[in-house]
């Protein structure tokens, strides 16, 4: 009985402090994950020793790894892979076998390693970014749905699929001096294990599932989901490959079924509740005395991950025909040490393919890039602008500045110049061709591209807020412009260069913050547009219709408040 309740106190304990410190994290507007490990180091025996039996929770937190990595699966999205899937396959290979390459060639050089197997596995290590990271960065600025959001997030979503080939092959890695046979084994148990997953996930799965989900019994969907995730876990376990890999394939089962949002939705507490002890366990490997004297070390390898990560993967970026801007974002967006990489990390040191020291290290290490992620995130694009201005760089970067591909008539005057081809720009150049209004689209996503060439819409291949590209379109002749960007600096850098072209051009912005309704105007927009507030607008129109109210009160309300710019309705909202 004691031994229970010391769990109890030892979970409760845990969890509690690791609610706090994922707070403060919060506040302090860091990753929470890093509230996470530094609760484990303050909680575990290094730190305060509140914990009586270290081992168990870090037992227990296996189980959130299972989880983490399952719910992988369920989201992990084939469609999305396929908008920008040369990118995203060969781009993120790329990207991760010369990664490996240069820390395995670096590490072996400066004497760091004891083998090229070592080598190979610290360069696996560092070549995983952080999605969960990376995504929330992307989601508080609203750039998502930018293309340098699209390809960043095509990377990160190929790198975990790999993570889970790594994880089957990393057992191979201690066993040099039969490596080949051993990688052969490890590759052929994946194929076959594989093979049969799939098989069961498009024959068996969806029918017990929807037997199960006809219950209508919460519990039982929830008992079957994760008897399902943790018993293909435990088979890889047994065929000598990762608990990671085989829930991970768990995940890729569910997500093809109907019933795959339900599922992930009652994963998702048991997933958040259980990594946060994995990480909390993390933390309590953490040793506070060997970073402090290592202090000097972490900083220098800090500085030489993100710097040589982010040198790798600018020029992927411009060989796949991205723009500079992009490719700098990008590559400062990706350049840090994922999550996942505590996973590697902690396999490759239960097989001993890294000293404890080296892993503490590398745990520092990671955790000040994730620190810095949104640091670099924002500081990119101006980082950008600066790198074209430069004198001795501007001849060299000007040829990724040009547009690439343009298909405009020679002579075009009285024409619309739209800036963003997404939902937002196809409706606004569909409009206005009904009209009989000439339109020149400016925009830097191929498939975009494609579709506007199949519909002989005239357009330019670049970023928008180039002035290389705005020169080319005309705009001293132009009647207006309509920026319908999904990036918010994209869109105020587009609108202040293109003013200084044509101080008297009617621009038609529209607007991601609330904050920047007034910025855009006082900029110079003539009209600055807020489709959340328009949407709302439109919908409180209909429901004052239906409620009787006459056509002219109903449009003189409506006009009102935009004629205000939303100031009525957004005096209390958040910006």
């Amino acid at each position: 009985m004691a031994a229970e309740q010391s769990l109890i106190l030892d979970l409760t304990t845990v969890l509690g402090a690791s609610a706090l410190g994922g707070y403060l994290a919060n506040r302090l507007r860091q990753p929470v994950l890093l509230g996470y490990l530094a609760t484990g180091l303050l909680v575990g025996p290094y730190g305060f020793k509140l914990l009586s039996d270290v081992p168990r929770i870090q037992s227990l937190a296996s189980i959130g790894v299972a989880f983490l990595l399952f719910a992988l699966g369920v989201e992990f999205s084939l469609t999305e892979l396929k908008r920008v899937k040369d990118i995203a396959i060969k781009g993120s290979l790329l990207q991760i076998g010369l990664t490996t390459a240069f820390v395995a060639a670096l590490t072996m050089w400066l004497g760091w390693v004891e083998g090229w197997t070592q080598g190979i596995f610290l360069g696996a290590v560092l070549s995983l970014s952080s999605t969960a990271v990376v995504l929330k960065t992307l989601a508080e600025r609203g750039e998502t749905n930018t293309i340098h959001g699209q390809v960043m997030l095509a990377i990160l979503i190929a790198q975990d699929l790999v993570l889970g080939l790594m994880l089957a092959i990393l057992p191979a890695l201690n066993q040099p001096e039969s490596i080949g046979l051993t990688l052969g084994s490890a590759l052929l148990k994946v194929l076959v294990f594989l093979a049969v997953a799939f098989a069961t996930g498009r024959w068996i799965i969806p029918t017990l599932i929807s037997k199960v989900a006809a219950t209508e019994s919460t519990e039982l969907f929830i008992l079957t989901v994760i008897a399902l995730c943790l018993g293909v876990a435990l088979v890889t376990a047994k065929l000598g490959l990762s608990i990671e890999m085989g829930a991970f394939v768990a995940g890729l089962m569910v997500s093809e079924i109907d019933y795959a949002d339900h599922a992930l939705a009652k994963v998702l507490p048991l997933r958040d509740t259980f990594a946060c002890l994995f990480f909390a366990s993390i933390g309590m490997l953490i040793d506070p005395g060997v970073l402090i004297q290592n202090l000097g070390i972490i900083l220098e390898l800090v500085t030489l991950v993100m710097l040589g990560k982010a040198a790798i993967i600018l020029p992927i970026i411009l060989r796949f025909g991205y723009s500079l801007k992009t490719a700098i974002i990008t590559s400062f967006g990706i350049n840090q040490i994922g999550e996942f990489s505590f996973v590697l990390a902690l396999a490759g040191l239960q097989l001993q393919l890294i000293t404890e020291q080296k892993y503490l290290l590398l745990l520092g290490t990671t955790a000040i890039t994730l620190i810095l992620t949104p640091v670099w995130l924002k500081i990119s694009p101006s980082v950008a602008s600066h790198l074209v201005q430069m004198p001795f760089l501007a001849n060299y970067f000007r040829q990724f500045a040009e547009p690439k591909m343009l298909s405009i008539p020679e002579t075009i005057s009285d024409h619309v110049v739209v800036a963003g081809y997404g939902r937002v720009g196809q409706v606004i150049v569909k409009i206005l061709q009904n009209q009989g209004y000439a339109v020149i689209v400016i925009e830097n996503s191929e498939a975009a591209i494609q579709r506007l060439r199949m519909q002989h819409i005239p357009y330019i291949f670049g970023d928008a807020d180039s002035e290389l590209v705005l020169e080319k379109t005309h705009l001293e002749t132009a009647k207006a412009l309509a920026i319908a960007l999904p990036d918010p600096a994209s869109s105020r850098l587009l609108l202040q260069r293109a003013l200084a072209i044509a101080p008297a051009l009617d621009v038609i912005a529209r607007s991601h913050l609330n904050s920047e309704i007034d910025l855009l105007t006082q900029m110079g927009a003539k009209e600055v547009v807020q489709p959340e507030f328009e949407a709302a607008l439109e919908l409180s129109a209909h429901l004052l219709a239906t409620l009787g109210e006459p056509q002219d009160q109903i449009h003189s309300v409506i006009s009102n408040i935009r004629t205000n710019r939303y100031r009525s309705i957004r005096d209390k909202m958040s910006q």
